[in-house]
């Protein structure tokens, strides 16, 4: 997959081009994705992604504290390019994009820049000044510049058309199974292991902390998960807890996310860190002191290997 950052100086022949956000890249958005591939095959020309960054409610919503994605645009792109697509075309997100009108953005940038041929749309795409630009308009707006607009129908999952507002809704809900379902793997963030407190090695289950490397990653819900460890380059087993220690922490807490790791006991502060969810355990509980703690985490210990090893 070739990355061009802007639309400038392409030389693109005729290609099949879809375009979006695509956060999470998750099962609807790879239905799409299929096509786009399969299309361009067909035509013997290059498929093309156009997706946008930053991304467009960072520049358009003014409360950010209350945005979170199922990915970064890093992780984005890794998924993207495992679609098998040609071209990823990043266009800059700001405020002058925004005002562009739906037909101004087909004419000027799909025909004049892209050369687009056929542009494949999603069920509920808008796009253009104040999302405008729906089908119908689209379709319209690509007529006389002879280029093909092709609706795809979203993708249902047991009566759900699969979306990223979903998905999200999901996670923040514990929905973990279900989230994972309609993703098509497993949900993942990566971080940096800071510094904690080290209350949990008093009780023999040392805890690695994580910041997570975007503040608007998606954090699920507090709880206890099952997870797989991606670190100093090996994968392996723990288990995470999300929350704000209700056991330990006498007033309201701060919310930290934390891991151990199974059979494992370096010093890897510092170091980059990537958790992949695989089932959510239990909620986060209050427990009467630490021995209670302790009895149960062993509990979730157990639990964590039968699912894992």
């Amino acid at each position: 997959m070739i990355i061009h950052e802007g639309y400038e100086d392409l030389n693109l022949v005729t290609p099949v081009v879809t375009l979006g956000i695509f956060d999470g890249v998750h099962r609807g958005h790879k239905s799409l994705l299929e096509k786009l591939v399969h299309r361009a095959r067909n035509e013997k020309v290059d498929s093309v992604v156009i997706t946008f960054d930053p991304h467009p409610r960072l520049v358009l919503h003014q409360k950010h504290k209350d945005l979170s994605f199922l990915s970064t645009f890093k992780e984005k792109v890794n998924l993207l390019r495992e679609a098998g697509i040609d071209h990823l075309i990043v266009i800059e997100f700001n405020r002058t994009f925004s005002d562009l009108e739906a037909c101004v953005f087909v004419n000027k940038i799909l025909h004049e820049k892209i050369n687009a041929k056929h542009l494949i749309v999603g069920y509920d795409h808008h796009f253009g000044k104040k999302g405008e630009g729906n089908f119908e308009m689209i379709k319209k707006c690509a007529e006389s510049l002879n280029i093909l607009v092709e609706q795809v129908r979203g993708l249902l999952l047991d009566g759900k058309i699969v979306s990223s507002t979903t998905i999200r809704e999901s996670l923040l809900a514990g929905g973990l199974d279900e989230a994972n379902s309609l993703l098509g793997y497993n949900y993942s963030m990566s971080g940096i292991i800071v510094g904690g407190k080290k209350i949990g090695r008093s009780i023999g289950f040392p805890t690695a902390n994580i910041k997570p490397d975007s503040e608007f990653k998606l954090i699920p819900a507090d709880g206890v998960y099952a997870v797989m460890v991606k670190v100093e380059n090996a994968e392996l087993p723990g288990m995470l807890s999300i929350g704000k220690n209700p056991t330990v922490e006498k007033g309201p807490g701060t919310r930290t996310i934390e891991v151990h790791i199974l059979n494992f006991d370096k010093d890897i502060y510092g170091q980059a860190i990537t958790i992949i969810f695989i089932k959510r355990l239990r909620d986060e509980q209050k427990f009467d002191n630490m021995e209670q703690l302790a009895l149960q985490m062993s509990r979730d210990k157990e639990e964590t290997l039968r699912l894992l090893i």
